[in-house]
């Protein structure tokens, strides 16, 4: 089985759970909903949500008026957004089925392009390399592009927190992924095949493809794997938490302490 079918059949097995992941991630979806809101375009901008699931993020900004058109691998995932975009009352521009390594659309389509999801498991530098550039290409000059990286040392903070037998059970595993950022999913896994971004990769990565630098963020921050008490509050208190840790997100030194970083760009206008 190639490794981008083991992708598929992983995540076509897990639309609700992927749907359902970001109410018990509460933090990573307000940071990222945070990000969106300071650097797209305004609304009724054109997004193209690529490897965007079950449409988590496309059918909120079809809620503020955006016009997005979500593309994912999976089709069970784009078949249970169609039902929950209906549920929501919002009808998404198009939803499509592909690889982002060849995305379907011409040169500068789009006035934003979100890249989250994908760039976790494309594992060979050429693909991520391949992926960012096709992003490049489909957006329009000026264009906010923003990606997605699973840290390096997530998969050791699950395993400290859930299975810590695991350093010693599978060493080859650990060891794979903190010289790499490799992780093959093996028969008792509980994801499939993914790469682990370093942080200080990301930018060299996004770069090389042509775009500008804005920003780059740890998502959780300082609540990562510390979240069950924040996740029960609301109101103010759960406001400043997220403003606190949408702040505290942008200071390098917690990059490699998040689960996952969030990187804006912009594509250059021609003659910048």
């Amino acid at each position: 089985m190639s490794q981008m079918s083991k992708v598929q059949q992983f995540y076509d097995k897990s639309a609700e759970y992927e749907w359902n992941r970001l109410e018990r991630h509460r933090m990573e979806a307000a940071v990222t909903m945070r990000a969106l809101a300071e650097y797209l375009p305004p609304a009724p901008a054109t997004v193209l949500d690529i490897g965007g699931g079950p449409g988590r993020y496309a059918i909120a900004l079809a809620k503020q008026g955006y016009r997005p058109t979500l593309f994912d691998l999976t089709p069970n995932l784009l078949a249970f957004a169609r039902v929950k975009a209906a549920e929501e009352g919002v009808e998404l521009t198009d939803i499509i089925c592909g690889n982002a390594l060849h995305l379907p659309f011409p040169d500068a389509s789009f006035d934003a392009v979100l890249l989250m999801g994908p760039l976790y498991h494309l594992l060979e530098e050429a693909d991520r390399r391949q992926a960012v550039q096709e992003a490049f290409r489909v957006l329009k000059p000026g264009g906010i592009c923003v990606a997605a990286f699973i840290g390096r040392y997530a998969s050791f903070r699950d395993a400290a927190k859930g299975y810590p037998n695991w350093i010693v059970e599978n060493p080859e595993s650990p060891e794979r992924i903190f010289r790499t950022g490799v992780h093959v999913a093996g028969p008792a896994s509980g994801f499939t095949d993914a790469y682990f971004m370093h942080p200080t990769d990301v930018r060299p990565l996004m770069e090389g493809g042509g775009f500008a630098f804005l920003d780059l963020m740890g998502v959780e921050s300082l609540v990562d794997h510390l979240e069950e008490q924040v996740n029960m509050l609301t109101g103010e208190a759960w406001d400043a938490w997220v403003d606190l840790s949408y702040r505290a997100g942008k200071d390098p030194s917690l990059h490699g302490a998040s689960s996952h970083l969030l990187w804006v760009g912009r594509r250059p206008a021609p003659g910048e």
